[in-house]
């Protein structure tokens, strides 16, 4: 379903544990499983406008752009600045067992979800064996 290949992760948990320095958090953060036919990507982004998202796929590579912009008063003093303000991108890459050609997509309370349907192809199916005395259904 989802392809976990990413280069620049081991890389930069290897150099993390070479320096000794702490992880950045994920921007977005998200949560990927299947659900019956679909294949479930959710995606946080808590005080994001809706209409700041952008969702694209190519080929099999799923890119979801979101802008969280700054929201401090002229005039007024900065004590503590922890959020992660700007622009984020990340990309999933699906493996070819999904039908990209039928994604929908949600944003409600701070959570983009994105289904991606199972395509037939991949979904379990009974196939019929013939023989001179018996028939069998195997699972395929």
């Amino acid at each position: 379903m989802l392809m976990r290949t990413d280069p620049f992760r081991d890389f930069d948990r290897l150099a993390q544990q070479l320096l000794g320095t702490q992880a950045k958090p994920a921007a977005m953060p998200l949560t990927a499983f299947r659900d019956g036919g679909d294949f479930v990507v959710r995606f946080d982004l808590p005080g994001i406008d809706p209409e700041s998202i952008d969702l694209d796929i190519e080929r099999n590579v799923l890119t979801v752009r979101a802008q969280r912009p700054g929201h401090t008063p002229d005039g007024a003093e900065l004590v503590a600045d922890e959020r992660t303000l700007g622009t984020f991108t990340r990309q999933v890459f699906l493996g070819d067992t999904l039908d990209t050609d039928r994604i929908t997509a949600s944003y409600e309370h701070g959570v983009l979800t994105v289904h991606i349907p199972v395509s037939e192809k991949a979904k379990p199916r009974k196939i019929q064996i013939e023989g001179a005395d018996t028939r069998h259904a195997i699972a395929a």
